[in-house]
């Protein structure tokens, strides 16, 4: 398994595990839809007939951050310099060997201090939506650097066999 370590969210591993083993590809990424920033307006002309309050968008999947992978997917990383959402993601997605389990559950980035903050609010006041996520506060403390397309990741030895 492969994890960012800049997002938190409540991710079924046992399901993740089970959907990579049963498609028999190389990489599977976890899908999610981010949460909204702003709120939504609906139109009919210039009238505003629906307001919808800071939703979770309905399209637009992104990539969630947490990844299974087969042991040989390490040879497609060269280095350090290595960008794993380039050359590797790329090189897997044009090979056919790149899979998305969509996660519809609680998934949120913390990349920064707002995203901290957030995420610190809804631990701190029990929110339902981090029924699930496996974490203590401290977790908050680490990955809030903003530079996102230059993440490092760390690879667990918890490969798919």
């Amino acid at each position: 398994m492969l994890t960012y370590g800049d997002g938190v969210a409540n991710v079924n591993v046992e399901e993740l595990v089970r959907f990579h083993r049963n498609h028999h590809k190389l990489a599977t990424v976890t899908a999610v839809r981010p949460p909204a920033r702003y709120g939504a307006l609906i139109f009919e002309g210039d009238r505003i007939v629906e307001f919808n309050e800071k939703t979770q968008t309905g399209e637009g999947w992104i990539n969630g951050g947490f990844f299974v992978l087969e042991p040989s997917v390490i040879e497609y990383i060269k280095g350090d310099a290595t960008h794993w959402e380039r050359e590797p993601l790329e090189r897997l997605l044009h090979e056919g060997q790149l899979m998305a389990h969509r996660h519809e559950g609680f998934w949120q980035c913390m990349d920064t201090l707002r995203d901290v903050r957030l995420l610190e609010g809804l631990w701190a006041n029990g929110a339902s939506a981090l029924e699930g996520v496996a974490m203590n506060s401290s977790i908050f403390r680490l990955g809030t650097g903003a530079g996102a397309r230059h993440r490092r990741f760390r690879l667990c030895r918890l490969l798919a066999r």
